[in-house]
Parts: C-alpha cells; sequence; structure tokens
C-alpha cells in the first residue's frame, strides 16, 4: 500500500515588511508588495503566473507499505516553484523577470522502524541586481540576497503524517499549508535588514548554514477580515513598533486602542502567568473596548515587534464582540 502525503511553504511579500530606502522602490511602484495569500492553496503554477507569490517549496513524499505493516520503498515527489519579478513604470507592467531557482536540497530519506522522515530546501533569489552594502566579506554584494525554506516531512506506515518548517530565511513572509492545501502555520517574524545584509554565500543551507524560524498558529478569518479593514478600510494605521520585551499593554491599564499584530510575536499574560503565544495577522485589546475601558491581558514582545494601531470607532463592534468571544484565552 503506497502513502502519500505533502506540506508546502508559501513566501510573499506584505506592504508592512520593506524597510529602509528599499521601501521608497516599492512605494514607487517600480515593484510591487503582494496580497496576502489565500487561506486554500489553489494551483501552484497557475499561482506563479499571476504573480501571487515569490516563490512556494512543495515538499510531497510517499511510502510503499507491505503486507505485514513494513515500509519496503520510499522516495519524493512534487516540485517547488520560483516566481518572478514585475517591473512597472506609472503603474503599468513593462516586464517580467523569472526568479533564480537554486537546486533543491533533498536529504537521503531517514529510515525509521515505522517510519521515514524526507527534508527538503527550496529557494534562490530574484534576478534583478540588488547592489549593496553587506555585513562580511566581500562588503558589497550585486546580486539579490537569498531566499529559502527547509521542510521536513514524516510518513508513518500506520497512515499518519506530520510536518514541520525546520529553516527558513528571515525575509520575505512565509506561510505553511498542509496536505490538504489549508493554512495552517505562519513564520512569526521578518528581518529584512538582517536578510538584506547577511544572506548569501556561507549564510545560506546551500553552504550547510539553515537560520531557525519562529512558527505561529494561525488567526480566525474574522480576525483576517477585521486585518482587511484596519489596514485597508480608510486612513492608514499608525504603526507602533516595539523592542523585545517591551509591553504593548499592560493589565489593568485603561485603554480604548484595538491592535493588529503585524510582525512579531507577543506573550500574553493575567496575573504574571503566560497563556498564550501571538503572531502576526492577531487582533488583540479588543475586551478592554467592550468593557470598562481596562485592559485585562499583558501583551509583552517576545520578539522586536509591528503593530497596527486603530480607534475603536473605526471597527464594528458586533464583530469585536465575536473576536473577544473566540479569545477567552485566560480560561484555556
Amino acid at each position: 500500500m503506497r502513502r502519500t502525503s505533502s506540506v508546502t511553504s508559501l513566501s510573499w511579500i506584505p506592504s508592512e515588511a520593506v524597510v529602509g530606502m528599499n521601501k521608497v522602490v516599492f512605494e514607487s511602484g517600480f515593484t510591487h508588495y503582494d496580497d496576502p495569500p489565500p487561506d486554500q492553496l489553489d494551483d501552484l503554477d497557475e499561482m506563479a503566473a499571476a504573480d501571487r507569490f515569490r516563490f512556494a517549496n512543495n515538499l510531497e513524499a510517499w511510502i510503499e507499505v507491505g503486507d505485514g505493516g513494513e515500509i519496503v520503498d520510499c522516495g519524493y515527489s512534487g516540485h517547488s516553484v520560483m516566481g518572478a519579478t514585475t517591473v512597472r513604470v506609472a503603474r503599468h507592467d513593462i516586464a517580467r523577470f523569472p526568479a533564480v531557482a537554486f537546486d533543491e536540497l533533498r536529504s537521503d530519506p531517514e529510515r525509521r522502524d515505522d517510519a521515514v522522515v524526507f527534508t527538503q530546501t527550496s529557494g534562490g533569489h530574484v534576478a534583478l541586481p540588488a547592489p549593496r552594502r553587506v555585513a562580511h566579506p566581500p562588503f558589497v554584494k550585486l546580486e539579490a540576497p537569498t531566499v529559502w525554506t527547509t521542510l521536513e516531512l514524516v510518513l508513518h506506515a500506520d497512515g499518519r503524517a506530520e510536518h514541520r518548517l525546520v529553516g527558513a530565511s528571515a525575509f520575505p513572509r512565509h506561510w505553511i499549508y498542509d496536505d490538504r492545501g489549508a493554512l495552517e502555520a505562519k513564520v512569526g517574524l521578518t528581518d529584512f535588514k538582517e536578510w538584506w545584509r547577511r544572506a548569501f554565500g556561507k549564510r545560506t543551507p546551500w553552504h550547510a548554514h539553515d537560520r531557525e524560524a519562529i512558527v505561529t498558529s494561525v488567526e480566525t478569518a474574522l480576525e483576517r477580515e477585521l486585518a482587511g479593514t484596519i489596514m485597508r478600510g480608510g486612513e492608514k494605521p499608525k504603526v507602533r513598533k516595539l523592542r523585545k520585551g517591551a509591553l504593548l499593554t499592560e493589565q489593568g491599564a485603561p485603554g480604548d486602542e484595538v491592535f493588529l499584530l503585524l510582525d512579531g510575536v507577543l506573550d500574553v499574560e493575567v496575573d504574571g502567568n503566560p497563556l498564550a503565544e501571538l503572531g502576526p495577522g492577531a487582533v488583540l485589546g479588543e475586551r478592554a473596548v467592550l468593557g470598562d475601558g481596562r485592559r485585562t491581558a499583558t501583551l509583552r514582545a517576545r520578539t522586536a515587534v509591528r503593530v497596527a494601531v486603530a480607534e475603536h470607532g473605526q471597527l464594528d463592534l458586533e464583530k469585536l464582540a465575536l473576536v473577544s468571544a473566540e479569545h477567552r484565552r485566560e480560561e484555556v
């Protein structure tokens, strides 16, 4: 009996992730940010042709299980997809430059008593030159930094499958999809400056150097709807930045703002006890707006964090109440 499964990472550039002079290039319209990918994957090749992501690492694998439950054969299948960079002048597309794909790195399948472990790294860099100062020799580079993700898939003889993100470049944003193509997890933190200055040569998996990434759970569909309202429903929201360890809110303090976590990871604490870890896409602070105007939890930055700030009058209070009912983290 053949058993198969897959895991896919989709990588894209959100509007809040680029910093420095490069932000000017994006906002001039010469190149573009990406709209958030869908919750359910479509055909990867069609999505790439429509310029809906930067690259996709698709790890598919199979095992052959004998009549006695033993694994008799195994292998990789599937394919990864590199996108392209669309160059625009006066908001008109003038050219598309296919990205440069590196050779996929596939480890030899690791056989265990009742399972096989598969590991795959995929990535590359855009074709356009990117002159920049870098943090180590040669101190100046012309080609773009390298992007990648490393995925692991474990197939069990009894039909179970497990997967995880082993490592990833610090930029762009990476989303993880399961075997059914459903969005399952996100990398919590992007770091454009680190990626721009360091992600090349020996500091990539093609020279046996990977980078650990923080993976967070996916926000709810209602939070995604409110995120669209905050980011695109009116005036551009203010963006607040916090350093690692700083407080966004403190339990018991007054507050009438709602926050959308754009990047980074926040810890939720109630009465000094850690309750949850939140990643990009989470809507926060609604309990104070709906209640007596005081914060019901402390939100502490586990990493560097960026949040969009919305006044409560911008948002539908009924939807905020539904988000609040979904949260109730102190009761979990």
